[in-house]
C-alpha cells in the first residue's frame, strides 16, 4: 500500500437558591434537553438508513450554465422524475442528515478536490521520460493482478484506486527495474489499505500472495522509499472520489435508484485503471465520462447529460467527447488481454454489467454541445 506543582481548586462561595428558583431552572433545563434528544434520534435513524436516495430529491433553480438545449431532455424509458424545465437542477444534498455525508460542506469539499487533482497528478509520459525497463503493458498486467488481490482480501474499492495512484506517482519520479515492479505494486497496496481499510492485510499476507518472491524486509524497505519519494502525501483525489458524487447526481432524476447505473459506472471507471493512456485525463473528467457512458448504455433514447449533471460535474457534454469515445472503445473491446475487471463485473452480484454494451454508438457527437 505512522513534577508540576499541585494547585488548590478555587471554590466559589455557596449561594442559597429557593425552591421556586430550583423548579424554574429544572424546567428550563428540561426544555433545553428535549430538542437535543429529538435531534439525536433523527440523526440516529438516518445513520440506520444509510441511503437517502429512496426519497425524491428537492429541486432548485440556478441560472443557465452553458445553456443546455431542451432537446437533450427527451422522455426516458426509466422511472424519471420529470424536471419542470431545462434550467431545473436537483439538490442532491438537501435530504442528507447523516453527518458523515458532510452535506453542508459537500460543495466546498468537491471544489477543493477539483483544485488538488491538478496538483497531485502523475506524469502523463513517465514511460518515456523516466522508465526504461518497464512498459505500458507491464503496468497494465500489474494492475490487472492487483484487481484480483483486492478481491482476494476484500479491500475497499478506493484502496485499488489509491494503489494505482501511488504506483503512477512513484514511477513518475523514480526509475525502477522490472524485477521490482510487482514489489512496488504490493507495497503501494499495503500503504493504501492502511489508509482506506479498517483491517488492512499484514505484510506477510502480501508476501504470501507473491508466492514468497519478496521478503518482509524488502516490502518494508520499499514502503519507506515510496513514502519518502511521495513526501507522505497520500490523500489525493481519485476517480472514485468524484464518481460517488456524480452517481448521486445522476440518480437524482430517478424515482428509485438504478443499481445497474452505479455498477456500470464503477465498471467503466475501473477499466481505465489498467490503461496508461488515461493518465492524460483528469480523474473528475474520467468519472463524469463513466457516468455519461453508463447512462447511454442503459438508455439510448434520452440524452445522457442534463443540467443537474452539468452543474455538479462542472463539465458540459462537449467537454466529455474525447474521454467518452476512448472509454467506449474499451467497453466494446471484449478481446482485451486483461480480463480481471471484466470477469469481476460479469458476476450476478454486480448485475453482470460487464456484458452490457450500447447497440448504438454514443449519441451523435455533434449533439455534444453546450
Amino acid at each position: 500500500m505512522r513534577n508540576v506543582a499541585e494547585k488548590k481548586d478555587m471554590v466559589a462561595p455557596a449561594v442559597y437558591v429557593g425552591p421556586q428558583v430550583q423548579k424554574r431552572k429544572a424546567k428550563a433545563t428540561e426544555d433545553m434537553t428535549k430538542p437535543s434528544i429529538k435531534e439525536l434520534r433523527e440523526i440516529t435513524s438516518q445513520l440506520k438508513l444509510m441511503n437517502d436516495l429512496d426519497t425524491e430529491p428537492s429541486i432548485y433553480k440556478i441560472p443557465k450554465v452553458g445553456g443546455m438545449p431542451a432537446s437533450m431532455l427527451g422522455k426516458s424509458t426509466l422511472n424519471k422524475v420529470e424536471p419542470t424545465n431545462d434550467e431545473t437542477v436537483f439538490d442532491i444534498d438537501s435530504k442528507h442528515k447523516d453527518p458523515r455525508m458532510c452535506s453542508v460542506y459537500a460543495a466546498e469539499l468537491y471544489n477543493n478536490l477539483r483544485v488538488t487533482e491538478l496538483k497531485w497528478r502523475p506524469s502523463v509520459d513517465y514511460m518515456k521520460t523516466v522508465q526504461r525497463d518497464i512498459t505500458q503493458e507491464m503496468r497494465g498486467i500489474l494492475i490487472d493482478w492487483l484487481v484480483e488481490v483486492r478481491e482476494e482480501y476484500r479491500l475497499e474499492s478506493e484502496t485499488l484506486y489509491l494503489t494505482v495512484s501511488l504506483i503512477d506517482r512513484y514511477l513518475s519520479k523514480m526509475y525502477i527495474e522490472k524485477q521490482k515492479l510487482q514489489l512496488l505494486g504490493i507495497t503501494c497496496m499495503l500503504i493504501a489499505s492502511k489508509y482506506e481499510d479498517i483491517c488492512a492485510p499484514r505484510v506477510e499476507d502480501f508476501c504470501f500472495i507473491t508466492d514468497g518472491t519478496y521478503t518482509k524486509k524488502e516490502v518494508l524497505d520499499m514502503e519507506r522509499e515510496v513514502l519518502d519519494v511521495l513526501s507522505f502525501h497520500l490523500s489525493v483525489p481519485t476517480v472514485q472520489k468524484f464518481l460517488r458524487r456524480f452517481i448521486l447526481a445522476a440518480q437524482s432524476s430517478y424515482k428509485v435508484p438504478v443499481v445497474e447505473l452505479e455498477y456500470l459506472a464503477n465498471y467503466l471507471s475501473e477499466l481505465t485503471l489498467t490503461e496508461y493512456s488515461f493518465l492524460k485525463f483528469r480523474p473528475s473528467l474520467v468519472a463524469a465520462s463513466a457516468v455519461y457512458l453508463a447512462k447511454w448504455t442503459l438508455d439510448q433514447i434520452e440524452h445522457p447529460w442534463n443540467p443537474t449533471l452539468q452543474h455538479y460535474t462542472k463539465y458540459k457534454a462537449s467537454d466529455l467527447k474525447e474521454t467518452v469515445m476512448a472509454l467506449q472503445d474499451m467497453q466494446l473491446n471484449n478481446a482485451a488481454r486483461l480480463q480481471a475487471i471484466r470477469q469481476k463485473y460479469r458476476q450476478t452480484k454486480y448485475k453482470s454489467v460487464a456484458t452490457l454494451t450500447s447497440q448504438k454508438p454514443v449519441k451523435p457527437l455533434s449533439d455534444m454541445t453546450s
